[in-house]
């Protein structure tokens, strides 16, 4: 019996080279949106600006750095690891400019939903992730690769996740809040999933190319159970988010997620920023779910919001920094290594994530830390639209004939 392996193959396209490859639209997309989102939130939550939306300030924030930074990553993560997963044609031109389209409706439909109506932007908005998982779906049965389906999945529950959030805008129910922690909980597991084949396998490439005696662990079973009691505490996290029980899981997910860093050997990886980016990117979810675990069992001592920023702002913000410069790099035929701007990237958005964890443990110059937090977040990614953008609108490597 033979064993397939996918090879991806592109048509030559001879139409812009953002819409070449599906990371290319959306991982600019996801940088603009990240560095224009936050300012513009700070001056909402200052008074010096009014939106005409739906949403009140906090939930508009929440929703847009989930479903609108967050899912953009994803978008171009997924529709250029497909290719790669099934060995067809990726989604090229035309489709891939129209399902970009979608997306940026819907970043404009939320934000002026008060005016446009509510039912109407939450349509907009949700048909682009529905969109998107109909052609992930599409690909990957023709292509039988039924390892990847989770990956589907996680677009469903994005998906509801959206739609609670819709809910609560349009005045239907109160489930905004429950939508944004099944939005934050999906995208960290997804962190969990992903980063568990990623950040091992890039590892040990990095580390045997130069004789390195001690190689990451290969997924075992306490992969498996590290990632069974991820899911199993941000479900109930999710679902009952104040109970002792809830608080107890997180602290034992945050206790063996580290546990499963530390198996990965990224001590040895210092010398190069685009291998540690995402061994430092990760740690956040332990610290994250640390800290949501003892805002559950001691809220008196710390606040959730604490918790809920070291997921967001880092990991969500960290990881995806490190996985957009390094697949950009990768697929518009570059050396895979860090030069002095992405390292700089990586180190602000850190910075940005301890400041936004930092101002909501202290009482003390909580707005400035506040502020601070925001500028370093808006300049990481707005480094890398200045140093990655021209890979993705004007360059790429040479593409094959189908």
């Amino acid at each position: 019996m033979t064993t397939r392996t996918a090879v991806p193959r592109y048509r030559i396209h001879k139409g812009p080279a953002l819409f070449r490859a599906g990371f290319r639209p959306f991982f600019l997309a996801a940088g603009l949106w990240a560095a224009a989102a936050v300012p513009l939130w700070l001056m909402v939550f200052q008074g010096d600006l009014a939106l005409p939306t739906a949403f009140d300030f906090a939930a508009w924030h929440a929703h847009e750095m989930i479903f609108g930074f967050a899912a953009a990553v994803i978008a171009g993560f997924l529709l250029t690891a497909i290719p790669n997963w099934t060995g067809r044609l990726p989604l090229q031109g035309l489709p891939l400019a129209g399902l970009f389209t979608l997306w940026v409706a819907g970043r404009v439909a939320v934000a002026v939903s008060a005016v446009l109506g509510a039912m109407p932007a939450a349509a907009v908005d949700i048909a682009f992730l529905a969109v998107l998982l109909a052609a992930a779906l599409r690909e990957i049965v023709a292509g039988r690769n039924w390892r990847n389906l989770p990956m589907l999945l996680a677009l469903v529950l994005l998906i509801a996740a959206n739609v609670l959030c819709h809910l609560q805008a349009i005045g239907i129910a109160g489930t905004g809040a429950m939508g944004e922690r099944l939005g934050i909980a999906t995208v960290v597991l997804l962190i969990g999933l992903v980063g568990g084949r990623i950040i091992p396998s890039f590892t040990r490439n990095w580390l045997a190319k130069r004789g390195a005696a001690v190689l990451p662990a290969s997924f075992a079973g306490f992969d498996k159970v590290c990632l069974a009691a991820t899911l199993s505490a941000l479900a109930l996290w999710v679902a009952v988010p104040e109970e002792t029980v809830t608080g107890a899981l997180l602290l034992a997910a945050g206790a063996l997620n580290l546990a499963r860093l530390i198996r990965w050997q990224g001590r040895q990886t210092l010398s190069e920023p685009l291998v540690w980016s995402l061994h430092l990117g990760f740690l956040w979810v332990p610290i994250g779910l640390a800290l949501l675990g003892c805002g559950v069992i001691r809220p008196d001592a710390v606040p959730s919001t604490a918790g809920l920023h070291a997921l967001t702002a880092g990991a969500i913000g960290s990881m995806t920094l490190a996985v957009m410069t390094r697949a950009t790099l990768g697929h518009s035929g570059r050396t895979l290594s860090a030069d002095g701007w992405t390292a700089a990237i990586y180190l602000a958005v850190t910075l940005a994530a301890v400041l936004r964890v930092v101002a909501a443990l202290t009482d003390v110059a909580y707005v400035p830390l506040l502020h601070a937090s925001g500028g370093l977040w808006s300049l990481a990614f707005g480094l890398f639209v200045l140093r990655y953008g021209a890979l993705q609108l004007f360059d790429g490597a040479p593409q094959q004939q189908d």
